[in-house]
């Protein structure tokens, strides 16, 4: 899966209540960060082993973009994407509270391996068909998340135009478009399950390594 991918950009604080839970101030523009490719783990069952030594790693559900083209003048947004997945932004909190009180970048927390599990891609119903859809995490048999397209502080083909105007999109890339409330660490053996439209979509099993 990861050899298809080429850019991950994500987009921190794109709900509302996930940037008051964490105490960060509502974001005027996109909130744009990366991950490299190394960061994608298949998330279809399997066992997703993540850092269990450097403080709290928190579960962030998301829904995930893939772009089959660039965007040309006149195009509309849902006309280069043509993939949907859920996905997790896999966070080191502590690590990320370190970088943030010093203002360095977030790599270090956002960016290590296996930091972005992504379930299979399935059809991308477009910008408003989407917000017809819920998507859920549940660990461990409880609803962790629950988030809906139509909550975002902006908008997918906000988020669309933002990225390709300041950094480019093209075939191959995905976009992380950000996590609902409820996010928390996550804890050895924890079992993952993401929902689309109450039908699973993704799951794994977290080994703390």
């Amino acid at each position: 899966m990861a050899n298809d991918i080429r850019n991950i950009y994500c987009i921190g604080r794109n709900y509302r209540l996930h940037a008051l839970e964490l105490g960060n101030e509502v974001p005027e523009e996109p909130l744009v960060f990366t991950k490299p490719s190394h960061a994608v783990a298949p998330m279809n069952g399997n066992v997703v082993e993540i850092p269990g030594g450097r403080g709290e790693v928190h579960f962030e559900l998301e829904l995930v973009l893939r772009i089959a083209r660039p965007l040309e003048p006149g195009m509309s947004p849902d006309e280069i994407i043509d993939g949907l997945a859920l996905g997790l932004d896999l966070t080191l909190r502590d690590v990320q509270s370190k970088l943030k009180a010093k203002g360095q970048p977030w790599l270090d927390a956002k960016g290590f391996k296996a930091s972005a599990p992504l379930g299979e891609w399935m059809a991308y119903p477009g910008e408003e068909g989407l917000k017809a859809f819920d998507f859920a995490l549940i660990r461990n048999g409880e609803q962790a998340q629950l988030g809906n397209s139509k909550d975002m502080l902006f908008s997918i083909s906000e988020l669309v135009r933002h990225i390709d105007s300041r950094y480019g999109l093209g075939e191959g890339d995905i976009i992380f478009t950000g996590t609902p409330a409820g996010v928390a660490a996550l804890h050895d053996g924890d079992v993952l399950e993401a929902l689309f439209n109450g039908e699973k979509a993704a799951s794994c099993t977290v080994k703390l390594v």
